[in-house]
């Protein structure tokens, strides 16, 4: 199905016209226009389906347009695969380490939460009493 409205899309995707709107501002969707009438193309629906794909993936917006801008360069199904490689090489590492980050808080908060419990077994709460907390 070619062209698509905004409603089409936004219906399609589960987002806003205006956030359709907004990546058309950022230069990543480019859909013809009449008037006030946007009429997007197969590409445009392709472009909006990595985006959302890369947003859910943690990229940043303008990491997103390195992606697609290196999908219209020449030679660009490599330069698109090379630069996908190295920001998802970059995401990987950033993730590491928040789940590193994130390991060290959760050990932290169940040893704070163990020795709470403990002082409340020594004021006579049981552990019954503690699983309903």
């Amino acid at each position: 199905m070619s062209p698509y409205s905004i409603s089409d899309l936004a219906h399609e995707f589960d987002v806003t016209p205006r956030a359709l709107r907004f990546y058309e501002e950022q230069g990543l969707l480019n859909p013809e226009r009449d008037g006030q009438q946007r009429t997007y193309s197969a590409r445009d629906r392709a472009r909006l389906k990595l985006i959302l794909r890369g947003k859910r993936l943690g990229f940043s917006l303008a990491e997103i347009r390195q992606m697609l801008d290196a999908y219209s360069a020449p030679g660009s199904e490599t330069e698109q695969l090379k630069a996908a490689v190295r920001l998802g090489r970059q995401h990987i590492r950033t993730l590491e380490t928040q789940l590193d980050d994130l390991q060290a808080l959760l050990s932290d908060l169940r040893g704070f939460e163990e020795q709470f419990c403990e002082l409340l077994r020594q004021k006579g709460l049981t552990d019954d009493d503690l699983a309903r907390l």
